[in-house]
């Protein structure tokens, strides 16, 4: 019996494929797989709870008081509201009646646009920068790179004298030409690290495939860009539905935003501070869902090219 299982460990062993030895972690690997360790103990899980409740308070604060009466907002805290619930949805229709309807309109019309110009004009000087040699190309990236740092202050009293001259000023276009020469530098530099990750021999055997520039952009890359483009989408978005300082400065009259409007109610109907909750909460409804609808999107688009392998 003995010899019969000897026969058949050693006809096993010899039919048996070696497997390779596993590889070795790099440094880099290590760290990572400690973090991922610590970030996901119950300890880190607890904090990041508490965190998140944290995080969460205000909002509820501002939501509770826009639906409390005007002398319950202006007799105590919100929190007393569960003692004395009594609410309303009087505050949202008094906010809107004093155009913030018509500026939540104008909002929409400001950043839709703001959004897609500077994506579409970042996506063709990406696709130049990565895979279109011409001369001083770096040079001229360093550039467009440096941008970024030049304060965005510096630029409003020169771009305001430039749309006066040009007699476009206090319209929509100078809201939309602001925001994307403000957002180009970004857009670029990041969509255009995207494009460095593409494997070239996939661009190479397009080209070979007899497929020429506009072929390669929109049926090779295009599709691999989604994540990037609904990352600086997201950004974008965000950065212009809360803008006020380009509102202040260059949108006025018929094109006046909701962040500009709120800033008004505050400023002008002093009386009426009470209404600045429900403003506020109409202001940030859109930003959140946005946020939480593309939060995949976005995740994906700032983790993709951040590893190789």
């Amino acid at each position: 019996m003995s010899g019969q299982t000897d026969t058949t460990r050693t006809v096993t062993t010899g039919t048996a494929q070696v497997e390779p030895a596993p590889r070795r972690l790099t440094r880099a690997e290590k760290r990572a797989v400690a973090a991922k360790n610590r970030l996901s103990s119950p300890a880190a899980s607890v904090i990041a709870l508490l965190i998140a409740v944290l995080w969460t308070i205000p909002t509820l604060g501002l939501f509770v008081t826009s639906l409390r009466v005007q002398n319950d907002i202006q007799a105590d805290g919100w929190w007393n509201a569960f003692t004395r619930p009594l609410f309303t949805g009087y505050n949202y229709t008094s906010a809107l009646d004093t155009g913030l309807g018509e500026s939540f309109v104008n909002t929409f019309v400001i950043t839709i646009p703001a959004v897609l110009i500077p994506i579409t004009l970042a996506l063709l000087a990406a696709y130049a920068f990565a895979w279109i040699p011409f001369r001083g190309r770096e040079v001229l990236f360093v550039t467009v790179f440096a941008l970024q740092v030049v304060p965005l202050q510096v630029t409003l009293i020169p771009l305001l004298r430039l749309y006066v001259d040009v007699g476009i000023a206090g319209s929509f276009w100078t809201v939309w030409l602001s925001h994307t020469m403000f957002g180009l530098p970004l857009a670029i530099f990041l969509l255009h690290n995207f494009m460095k990750d593409v494997p070239a021999s996939l661009v190479e055997a397009a080209r070979m495939d007899g497929a020429g520039h506009v072929t390669i952009f929109f049926r090779v890359l295009l599709p691999l860009l989604v994540p990037a483009i609904a990352a600086f989408a997201v950004f974008q978005f965000l950065w212009v539905w809360n803008d006020l300082l380009v509102a202040l400065t260059f949108a006025g009259g018929g094109a006046t935003p909701l962040t500009s409007a709120i800033a008004d109610l505050a400023g002008t109907r002093g009386n009426a501070w009470f209404l600045l909750a429900p403003g506020a909460f109409i202001a940030m409804a859109v930003p959140v869902a946005v946020f939480l609808g593309l939060q995949r999107f976005f995740v994906r688009g700032l983790l993709a090219g951040s590893v190789k392998g």
